[in-house]
């Protein structure tokens, strides 16, 4: 059985990298469709890290100066009016560092989940499975996101998450309301000794097409339920198009975990970032983003300095649509931390600069 599915994953990423799927199934005549995704990066950090690997708190783009693959998958997708079905294997250094605690073939399983509807007048659907996290504005496929890379708030949450969500979306499709049960805080295989569920929300609110306004949440534990310090975390973001070529977005993280069993007294973190996009024509435009991340008790990010991760950010990059499925990104990104945290040729220091260049096509 193992045989069989390395065989058949084998031949996916042979069809994926000879480019033989190469366009999505009319879906006028079928329910089956097949897509893909892939990625080529090249980041060169000026700190010259001597492993190559970037900062810890970095999971995409995280290799210095060397060309990579950040994301390739091929995904097969079912869709009925009734049920509702996805698979998508994938390989790249986003899931070497994302899906390291997973085991064995569980690693490459970028989406996996079905899906059925429970109303014939409603649009009230169950999922469950293997998906996309219901927190954040920002997701793994960078042509979807307005920075090339993720800022450090979109890093440092679940990028994916599986269990089971209740989803409505209104007769008006201005409001989503979502529930899942999840097996924790990006887990796939729940870690060894803990038994609590994690729950979350999403609440989101597109009163028109020019904004779109926020809520996710999340309720969980991430330690052996013998040692249980409850995570409480919220996710607040907008969205504004102004006009046609001026975009603005706006996000704000803000979570606590108890400081020991029992405890009334927690620690916490918080993230603000603004990211500003400005289109100069259908081909050309440029991004502009700052941020600030503080998690002076290490909860998230662990840096073991007496300020702990105390950092602000700004990067610029300009993006150029070569056709609808093909981009190419250049981005220039400059980190600043309280404490020094980053090294310099052995040494700490409190900064890191780097850029990283992409070309991503969907098919």
């Amino acid at each position: 059985m193992k045989t069989q599915i390395i065989k058949k994953y084998s031949l996916l990423v042979l069809l994926f990298a000879s480019g033989a799927v190469s366009a999505q199934l009319d879906t006028s005549k079928s329910n089956l469709s097949f897509t893909g995704y892939a990625e080529i990066y090249y980041t060169y950090d000026f700190n010259q890290p001597n492993d190559h690997n970037r900062p810890s708190f970095f999971y995409s783009h995280n290799r210095h100066n060397e060309f990579n693959l950040n994301l390739g998958f091929v995904k097969t997708s079912y869709n009925t009016d009734r049920v509702r079905a996805n698979v998508a294997l994938a390989t790249g250094t986003y899931m070497n560092v994302n899906y390291s605690a997973e085991p064995g073939v569980l690693k490459n399983i970028y989406e996996a989940n079905t899906g059925v509807k429970l109303s014939k007048k409603k649009n009230l659907w169950l999922d469950a499975g293997i998906f996309a996290s219901h927190i954040g504005f920002e997701s793994a496929v960078s042509k979807d996101c307005w920075g090339l890379t993720r800022s450090i708030l979109g890093e440092n949450c679940p990028y994916y998450e599986s269990g089971a969500k209740l989803t409505y979306i209104s007769d008006s499709s201005k409001w989503l309301l979502s529930a899942l049960i999840i097996n924790g805080w990006q887990h796939i295989q729940r870690p060894n000794g803990n038994n609590t569920p994690a729950f979350g929300t999403q609440i989101t609110y597109t009163p028109n097409s020019n904004i779109t306004l926020n809520y996710s949440t999340f309720i969980g534990n991430e330690k052996p339920d013998t040692a249980q310090q409850m995570r409480y975390f919220n996710n607040f973001y907008a969205m504004f198009h102004l006009t046609d070529k001026f975009h603005i977005t706006a996000g704000f993280d803000y979570g606590m975990e108890q400081k020991s069993k029992g405890s009334s007294d927690y620690k916490s973190w918080y993230s603000p970032v603004l990211i500003v996009k400005v289109n100069f024509n259908d081909k050309w435009s440029v991004t502009a983003r700052g941020e600030y991340y503080y998690d002076k008790n290490g909860v998230i990010i662990a840096t073991g300095t007496e300020n702990g991760f105390q950092t602000s950010g700004y990067s610029l990059n300009l993006d150029y649509k070569i056709r609808e499925n093909a981009f190419w990104r250049i981005e220039g990104r400059t980190l600043n931390s309280k404490d020094k945290i980053f090294n310099f040729k052995n040494d700490a220091v409190n900064t890191n600069t780097f850029f990283t260049t992409s070309i991503a096509i969907s098919f």
